[in-house]
């Protein structure tokens, strides 16, 4: 019997403290559990990715891509292609926020399943090399956590996205708190940006800090470069 409870009691010591390490460290950086399972996930995204970034045009879109006479023409028509075969889950892209030392494959979709895969596109908005607001949700606790540290952007900083048919470098404008209903936040204005989401304050869905991010430049990659 007394071994019995010593065995018990050290269980639960150990467990214990496992515990108390655990919350330490979610406090300090992220969630290790959900971390872990997420960038599993990544690397199964990137792997995906690595071969749609690498598979040639279909025989219509290659017609289709040398009709065109520009790359802005052709990073359009292969945005719009992208954005009309992605399906929720699908990795579409990579994002890189080097200010925070951010860099994630972005999956298309915002619901709770894809998100703990990686940053997540909203569908309802446009793709990179479209007119319009592109909108990207992330965690910033857990699942790798990719948006913790979005509240330090300060204007001037640049985020690049990465599409298989173009790199679009972005500089941060500003920073704002809104309510979780502000949908207002992914109008178009005008001009192609894009805005990064995520719940606000740490820890609570209370709020959403929005960094609202300008396209300024813009490299063709693949069968947008060739033509």
């Amino acid at each position: 019997m007394r071994r019995a409870l010593r065995a018990i009691s050290t269980v639960l010591i150990v467990a214990g403290v496992l515990m108390i390490a655990d919350a330490g460290i979610t406090l300090a950086w992220q969630e290790p559990v959900s971390a872990l399972l997420a960038r599993i996930e990544q690397n199964k995204l990137s792997g995906q990715l690595d071969k749609i970034e690498a598979a040639p045009p279909t025989h219509v879109q290659q017609r289709v891509l040398r009709a065109l006479d520009t790359q802005r023409r052709r990073i359009a028509f292969l945005a719009r292609e992208a954005r009309r075969t992605a399906q929720t889950g699908d990795p579409i892209g990579r994002i890189a926020i080097p200010k925070i030392g951010g860099d994630f494959v972005v999956v298309q979709g915002t619901d709770s399943a894809t998100l703990r895969k990686g940053p997540g596109h909203y569908p309802s908005t446009t793709f990179p090399g479209l007119p319009g607001t592109v909108a990207i949700a992330g965690h910033r606790t857990t699942y790798l956590a990719p948006f913790r540290n979005v509240d330090e952007l300060k204007h001037g900083d640049r985020v690049v996205l990465t599409m298989p048919y173009a790199r679009f470098t972005y500089a941060v404008e500003r920073t704002q708190i809104v309510r979780p209903t502000a949908l207002w936040v992914t109008r178009d204005v005008g001009y192609q940006r894009l805005v990064l989401s995520a719940c606000h304050p740490l820890y609570s869905a209370a709020q959403r800090i929005i960094v609202f991010v300008r396209l300024q430049r813009v490299v063709a990659l693949g069968a947008a470069k060739r033509g």
